[in-house]
């Protein structure tokens, strides 16, 4: 399974989030530590704030925050929204051009995979990515200052 670099930096701007314990900050800031276009990032955080996933605070000391408790954020489900439309062979797609397909097992044997690895995804939330211990090595990863 491809997850796109949509879905990727959706993560990582999440775990940056997260990773921050609430405090605002800016996507210059997220830009930085990942060493991303802060362009490339902008549609993804008015992507994730319409859905939800985070809260956009306007004006001088705005910036960016988590809408809910990363233990509220499920990945499967956020990685099912941001790849619905992703195809993982030709005969899943409404454009099917495959001459075996009538016969063919591919599409089953891949759509029970991806059930499999949508599965395992369900069972984790973004607190889970942070690693519990590892949270402090996250926030050292990407400059995160220790909260004052």
């Amino acid at each position: 399974m491809h997850i796109t670099r949509y879905t990727d930096y959706s993560l990582r701007i999440l775990i940056y989030l997260a990773a921050n314990d609430g405090e605002l900050c800016t996507i210059g800031e997220i830009a930085k530590s990942y060493d991303i276009s802060k362009n490339h990032l902008m549609k993804i955080v008015q992507d994730l704030s319409a859905r939800g996933y985070l809260l956009a605070v306007r004006g001088k000391n705005g910036g960016l925050r988590l809408n809910t408790e990363p233990s509220n954020i499920n990945i499967g489900e956020l990685v099912r929204q941001f790849e619905q439309d992703s195809k993982l062979v030709e005969c899943f797609g409404s454009g099917n051009q495959c001459v075996i397909t009538p016969a063919c097992q591919l599409k089953a044997i891949f759509a029970e995979a991806m059930e499999s690895f949508f599965a395992t995804l369900d069972r984790y939330t973004l607190e889970d990515l942070l690693g519990g211990s590892k949270k402090e090595t996250v926030r050292e990863l990407l400059f995160i200052n220790a909260a004052s």
